[in-house]
Formats: structure tokens, C-alpha cells, sequence
């Protein structure tokens, strides 16, 4: 999509905002923070810079989350045949316990570990005398109760400070027991949020698990559905229509993905990148093993939706020389339209004009964007919580983003192609001929391009911001997470969670747009909001006199 040229809301508004935000803090806050915050501006004469993945300052109300919840909470967690063991104190565990409502169903024969909580529970002792002792009986605790085939151990802050060797333990109970046991030192303090947790969980999985299997798919339309989390079940009807087509799925990373699938990655045709931010370091490292080219795509909208399908289709047309899947993809498009149609305009009808912020991590706030605008709503403010600068501006600008002393924390990976499993799926011909047509080949542009002018970009929002915000530009639904939902709500705006989807959902693929449309309007039109009197509206003006001195 070409972003219109004329301004979304005023200019002189946005950048008014903005300015009255940045005036209230301190001179050396005010110095970090205003480099975060922009007003898309597509006239400009160089490409708009925005700042990102730095530290927070302390003192400010973050949403982020840590380095673990990123590892073990988001990437990990979908899986539902490995037993994720939290080596750490409870509550690191209980943090990450069914937060994000990543579904799972599990197959004949199959585990399904996603509902347990499992962690070896460190006290005061086992910190100053080492864990190590107790991370093993939980080990065979777990293969006495429980006989998986996988167990993931994830480290958390005080780990990483006592030193503890779960590397080691995590070998040890490999040769014992004859599983995949793997380590994740994804402590909470490294990195400057859940994106370095992120980083560390694809590390380990291309390290460990991705690889080792040797399951030929049976089509020669196979793919890998990556950065796929299933929250609300949107895993579910992606793969519905994607099955519909004709395509084989060979893993999900990691939305009700399983390790047992996840090992036969390597042997797929093509991967699909749904988020980019949380899974692109393995879709660019499978290419250089394996050879897989990755294309993004994004699944949240019934217009996006249809482009994603269309590109996936003319990927598979080059390869093969075979148009039949074209055909195919059209002929699922239409008759899915067909049985959604009559209530996705009843609630663009309902839905058309109104304004939203956004600020979720991932890749969402740039992929409900599409969906919004599906119903004729616009964003006036978004940001993401962990986002890197390739994430806003697009991946262009990856060689000019410097390397912090933060980011040196995470393993940096130079892999080569491996002998026997890597093949050159499309000639540099081919590729050059699909990316004429097919933009998102290999490629991610980022949010900011497509953007409307004079809306307000914001990098790592706190809770003042978010605030501030809200009274001037005044938003008719705020999407965020749960952290603060409850804040904006005793403003008088609707929030709606794109983290859990506030159990509903799904919101992905055509079905799900019709989820999102009337979930978004119910809430819109709910007499409650008529009843709310923001705290801004009933702080009293100061008042006072001067005095003689």
C-alpha cells in the first residue's frame, strides 16, 4: 500500500503533541526520549530515523518485558511437546504461565506440556549455595512423571549471577536419558528487553532442534509457518485456509508447534515470516544452512491476508512452472469472501472513521494496521514495545544500526551451508524475476512506510506518555496489552488486548476479521464509556495570589 500523502490528523496537532509530552520532563530525559518519537512526515527530504532497542530510563513506567519472558514466554512457550523447566524462582515461572493464551491441541499419542507450570522452585539457599543439585532432581522428577521427549531449561536472573551450569546438567540428562534437552541462559538482565529472549530461543533451536529430523514432506508445497504464536487460535485458521489451498505445513514456529515437527524444518520449500521481529533470526539463518528462502507475510486482515496468499502463490508458480495453485488460491479467496462479506461491511459500516493508538510488540502494531483499515479505521498513534529500527524504517537500514554493549550480550551466529541438506531453491534469476512482483520476497519494509502522514510514531511508550497522548489526540480504542488496559480505560477509552485477544479471537485470516470487527464494536459502542469521567476532567484548575515578600 502507497501511504496517502495528505495528513491524517493536523500537523500542527501531532507535532504539538508530541512537543507538550517532551516539555514536562527533564532536559536530560527530554534529550533521550525525543529521539523516539516522530511524526510521520513522507515529504521529508532523507528517510525519517527513529531510535530503538536501547535501555529504558529508569524512573519511567516501561511495558517491556525481560530477556526471559521473551525466550521462554514467547517463543518457547507454544510448544507443547516440550517440557519447559524454569530453573529460577517461582514467580519468573508464574510470570510466564498462560499469559499470552498461545493454544495447543495435541495430536494421537501426543504430550501437550503447554498447560503445566514447571519450574525448580530456587530459594535463598539454593542461591547462595549453587541450584545446581536441585536442577537435576527436577530433571528426573520430570522423566519419572512425566517421560518427555524434550526438555528445554530455561535460566533466569539469579542463575546467570551465581553461575549455575545448566549447559552441562542439560548434556547430562541428554546421555541419561537418550532426549533432546536443551539450554536456554536467557537470563532477565541481558539484553534491553524480551527481544534478546527472543534472539537466544532462536540461537538454540537452529543450534539443537532444527536439522536433526529426516521426514520428507509428501507435496512439493511445503512450508514453515514461522513467528505463528496461536493466540486466540489464529494458528488454527491460517493453517485452515492454507490447508484449503493445498499446502503442507511442515512446522509452526512455535504456535501449537511441537519439536518433534520443528526438527524436520529444514526439509520445507519455503518459509513464511508472520512475525519479524520475534523469529527473523532463524528464517535468515535456515537460508544460509539449508537454503529455504523466507518471504513475509502477514495473515491480520482479510486485504493482507489476500496478498500474503498470492505472493506464497507466485513463490510456488516460479519454483514449479505449475499456475495451478494460482488458481486454486483464487478460487479460496473468492469463496471465503463470499461467507464474510455481508458482515465485514455491516461493521465497516459501524467502524468506518474511528481512531485507535496501538502499541504491542512484535510485528502487530504495523499488521492490525491492515486490518483497520479494512474497516475504515486509521491509527493515530503506534509503537512497539521491543521493536529494532528494521522493525519501524524496514530492513535497509540493518547495516547502519550500531552494536551496543546490550546487544554484544546475545551469541551472534555466522553459520555455513550444510553438507547434504542445503539446496538452492531458486536461481538469482528467479529471485531477481519474483521480486519484481512480489515485494515482500526476502524482504520487510517496516511500519513506518506505510503510515499515514501527520500520524505519531512512539518507540517504547511508558504509562505518562500514554496519557498525555490520549487527552490530545483524543482516540476512540486503544490497543495494547494488559499492563495498560485498566489505566486507559479509567480515561474513558476502549482498550482492547492484542496480546491475549481478551479471550476471544481468533482475529487472523478472513473468519478472524469478522472476530476483530465485532468484537471492536462492541466495545466502541458500550454505554459504559458514556459513564466514564476522565481524571483530567476533574483535576481543579491552581488558583493563588503573590503575596508581599
Amino acid at each position: 500500500m502507497i501511504p496517502s500523502t495528505s495528513s491524517l490528523i493536523p500537523q500542527k496537532k501531532a507535532k504539538s503533541a508530541s512537543q507538550t509530552v517532551l516539555d514536562k520532563y527533564s532536559a536530560k530525559v527530554y534529550k533521550k526520549r525525543k529521539t523516539h518519537m516522530l511524526m510521520v512526515d513522507h515529504t521529508a527530504p532523507a528517510p525519517q530515523e527513529i531510535e530503538a532497542n536501547v535501555r529504558t530510563i529508569p524512573g519511567l513506567l516501561t511495558h517491556r518485558g525481560c530477556c526471559y519472558a521473551g525466550c521462554k514466554g514467547v517463543v518457547l512457550g507454544p510448544l507443547k511437546d516440550a517440557l519447559l523447566l524454569v530453573h529460577g524462582p517461582i514467580g519468573c515461572s508464574f510470570y510466564t504461565w498462560g499469559t499470552r493464551r498461545h493454544k495447543a491441541r495435541p495430536r494421537k499419542d501426543e504430550k501437550n506440556f503447554v498447560p503445566y507450570c514447571f519450574s525448580t522452585d530456587m530459594q535463598e539457599g539454593d542461591i547462595v549455595f549453587g541450584g545446581e543439585k536441585k536442577l537435576r532432581t527436577a530433571i528426573d522428577e520430570a522423566m519419572a512423571i512425566f517421560k518427555p521427549e524434550t526438555i528445554f531449561i530455561c535460566s533466569t536472573c539469579p542463575v546467570g549471577l551465581i553461575g549455575d551450569d545448566i549447559a552441562a546438567i542439560a548434556a547430562e540428562a541428554e546421555e541419561k536419558y537418550g532426549i533432546i534437552c536443551t539450554s536456554f541462559s536467557c537470563e532477565g538482565y541481558k539484553g534491553v528487553s524480551q527481544s534478546a529472549g527472543h534472539h537466544i530461543a532462536n540461537n538454540q533451536l537452529i543450534k539443537s532442534v532444527i536439522g536433526t529430523g529426516d521426514s520428507v514432506p509428501i507435496t512439493k508445497l511445503s512450508i514453515n509457518i514461522l513467528g505463528e504464536y496461536n493466540i486466540g487460535g489464529d494458528g488454527w485458521e491460517i493453517g485452515r485456509v492454507l490447508g484449503r489451498i493445498g499446502y503442507e505445513t511442515v512446522c509452526v514456529l512455535t504456535g501449537d508447534g511441537a519439536v518433534a515437527d520443528i526438527r524436520n524444518a529444514h526439509l520445507a520449500e519455503l518459509n513464511i515470516v508472520q512475525c519479524h521481529r520475534s523469529i527473523n533470526y532463524i528464517a535468515e539463518m535456515m537460508q544460509a544452512q539449508y537454503g529455504i528462502p523466507w518471504l513475509k507475510v502477514n495473515f491480520i486482515g482479510v486485504s493482507a491476508t489476500i496478498k500474503s496468499l498470492r505472493d506464497m502463490a507466485a513463490y510456488f508458480v516460479e519454483k514449479t512452472g505449475d499456475d495451478s495453485i494460482l488458481q486454486r488460491t483464487e478460487e479460496v479467496i473468492a469463496d471465503e469472501l463470499v461467507e464474510i462479506q455481508e458482515e465485514l461491511d455491516y461493521y465497516k459500516q459501524r467502524l468506518s472513521g474511528k481512531t485507535a493508538f496501538l502499541y504491542v510488540g512484535g510485528s502487530r502494531s504495523h499488521h492490525y494496521q491492515k486490518i483497520m483499515r479494512d474497516f475504515g479505521m486509521s491509527a493515530v498513534l503506534a509503537g512497539y514495545e521491543f521493536a529494532h529500527r528494521d522493525d519501524y524504517e524496514g530492513r535497509e537500514v540493518i547495516a547502519d544500526i550500531k552494536v551496543d554493549a546490550d546487544s554484544k550480550n546475545i551469541e551472534n551466529l555466522t553459520l555455513e551451508p550444510v553438507e547434504g541438506k542445503y539446496h538452492l531453491h531458486l536461481s538469482e534469476a528467479a529471485v531477481a524475476k519474483l521480486k519484481t512482483t512480489v515485494d515482500d520476497f526476502g524482504y520487510y519494509g517496516g511500519m513506518m512506510k506505510e503510515m499515514e502522514n501527520g500520524s505519531v510514531v512512539v518507540d517504547d511508550l511508558n504509562h505518562f506518555e500514554t496519557e498525555e497522548f490520549i487527552k490530545m489526540l483524543e482516540p476512540d480504542v486503544f490497543f495494547s496489552g494488559i499492563k495498560d488496559k485498566f489505566v486507559v480505560q479509567k480515561g474513558g477509552v476502549l482498550s482492547r488486548q492484542l496480546h491475549s485477544y481478551d479471550y476471544s479471537g481468533p482475529y487472523a485470516g478472513f473468519k478472524g476479521a469478522v472476530n476483530f470487527g465485532r468484537d471492536v464494536s462492541m466495545g466502541i459502542y458500550t454505554p459504559a464509556w458514556k459513564l466514564v469521567v476522565p481524571p483530567w476532567k476533574r483535576q481543579p484548575f491552581l488558583s493563588g495570589t503573590i503575596g508581599d515578600a
